[in-house]
């Protein structure tokens, strides 16, 4: 009897946690959206839907935040699988060093990656057609290395939950390395891996520091919706940074929504 209240006890403060939680971070996006109605009128958020300079920061936010996922699944897949299946010397240093853009500031992350790409190496980069620094590719490379971390750190979790006998079976009736990865490994963390892709688009999208510092905050040029917000609320265009944040926070709700309705997935970190 004691035992069944002690349980009934854990499951109320769970979710009145749980509800707590639930209802401030509601407010907070209702206060957001509220905010429209607030500084300004409905005329002024579709204003800002035909802006050039908005229609830029959109499209530009996409399609860099989308190849930033792809590289980071690139660098994520070797790397976590490596981090869950083999030990080595050095293995906690390679993975605390692999998560310290996990800790650092974005802004730090940023002055690392300015330094390696302007007086270490920009001239030969240069040299060769790859200019990082105040271009796309450098919002792209910042993205990159401020989401990896993230795919990296949820793709060794995907691999780690996979019982590791039924790679060895699958090895047993035939199967290549390479075919028992493509065949069993990646099909029983198809949710794990879907989930750290979420996550670590996600995190591109919020990107601002690291972005700021590399590839700068020019408009119509390195301009991400984050970036717009900045620059319009250093201005005092309030309007026009309320209401991108809005958009911004609407597209992630929608995708995130339609990611899940499709896939099932339940997003872990």
């Amino acid at each position: 009897m004691k035992l069944r209240n002690i349980f009934s006890l854990q499951k109320y403060i769970f979710y009145s946690l749980f509800w707590l939680i639930f209802i401030f971070t509601s407010i907070f996006m209702i206060m957001l959206i509220a905010g429209l109605f607030i500084f300004g009128e409905l005329s002024i958020f579709l204003d800002v839907l035909k802006n050039p300079e908005f229609q830029f920061a959109t499209i530009f936010t996409l399609w860099t935040t989308v190849l930033a996922t792809v590289l980071s699944a690139l660098t994520a897949i070797p790397c976590g699988y490596i981090l869950s299946r083999y030990n080595f010397p050095g293995k906690v240093i390679i993975d605390t060093i692999l998560d310290v853009p996990l800790v650092l500031p974005p802004l730090v992350s940023g002055v690392a990656l300015l330094i390696f790409f302007g007086p270490l190496f920009g001239e030969t980069l240069t040299d060769i057609g790859l200019d990082i620094i105040f271009s796309a590719k450098g919002v792209v490379v910042a993205q990159w290395f401020i989401a990896a971390p993230f795919a990296i750190k949820t793709f060794k979790h995907a691999f780690d939950s996979i019982d590791t006998r039924l790679e060895y079976v699958a090895r047993t009736l035939g199967y290549s390395p390479e075919k028992v990865f493509l065949k069993v490994t990646v099909p029983l963390a198809k949710n794990g891996l879907l989930g750290g892709l979420t996550m670590t688009w996600a995190r591109a999208l919020g990107e601002f520091g690291a972005t700021a510092m590399l590839a700068g905050v020019t408009r119509l040029k390195t301009e991400t919706l984050s970036v717009a917000i900045f620059l319009n609320m250093s201005i005092g265009d309030t309007h026009f940074a309320l209401a991108t944040a809005i958009i911004m926070l609407l597209l992630a709700l929608a995708l995130l929504i339609t990611f899940k309705i499709f896939t099932k997935v339940e997003v872990h970190l």
